[in-house]
């Protein structure tokens, strides 16, 4: 079963949420929060496997909240699936670099929402194509085209040619069977490879790997 905590601070959010998913034989829903401290601390409590985040909330938004659920866990952290009405530029990347690994609008429908909770409980990237668009229009914003000082390019180092290869795909937010399609190999080999490269490479998930891949220049915005 998937364990899910739902931080919003719209009761009548959170209780449809709560039904629907609650209805589907693999999710299990754990518990609420109506804001970003108390999901902290519920999530602290209830141990979930993947937590829906809200971005605006009261006493502390759901970036911050990303931010610090992930500095606190670790590699225990729970996987953070945002969750906002706003479709704006800023939400996306900022969430990716608080450590999200996915971000759904709220106007997705019952099913996608279920799918995505698998998605990102699995250790995906929930990354649309629309989303990559503008995440990589936010990389264009920055100067050089990426985030500064975070990433250097000699953090590639230990890649052999073909994880680079697999990180360039990953990049551009496609599912292993995509890359494998590509790459005319089989989808074990590579979740195999992405295996490999978030270990060499200190990355929680695939979402953490498409921001570093534009960060450190591998892949350029609008190239």
């Amino acid at each position: 079963m998937i364990r899910v905590l739902i931080a919003d601070d719209q009761g009548m959010v959170r209780t449809g949420f709560t039904v629907f998913l609650s209805a589907q034989p693999d999710i299990e829903v754990v518990g609420e929060a109506a804001d970003g401290r108390q999901a902290i601390e519920r999530a602290a409590e209830l141990k979930p496997d993947v937590v829906l985040m809200d971005v605006r909330m009261p006493v502390m938004n759901g970036l911050e909240a990303t931010g610090e659920l992930v500095s606190r866990g670790g590699a225990a952290a729970p996987k953070v699936l945002i969750l906002t009405t706003f479709d704006l530029d800023d939400y996306v990347y900022a969430t990716l670099r608080a450590g999200a690994s996915g971000f759904l609008l709220k106007d997705a429908s019952a099913t996608q929402l279920a799918e995505a909770v698998r998605v990102v409980a699995a250790g995906e990237a929930l990354l649309a194509p629309t989303v990559t668009k503008r995440l990589i229009a936010e990389f264009a914003r920055l100067p050089g085209g990426r985030s500064p000082g975070h990433r250097r390019p000699n953090d590639l180092g230990e890649l052999t040619e073909r994880e680079m290869e697999v990180l360039l795909l990953v990049a551009q937010a496609l599912s292993n069977q995509e890359i494998a399609e590509k790459l005319f190999v089989a989808e074990q080999t590579v979740k195999t490879h992405v295996g490999r490269v978030l270990m060499k490479l200190g990355l929680r998930d695939r979402a953490q790997a498409i921001v570093f891949a534009y960060e450190t220049g591998l892949v350029r915005a609008g190239g």
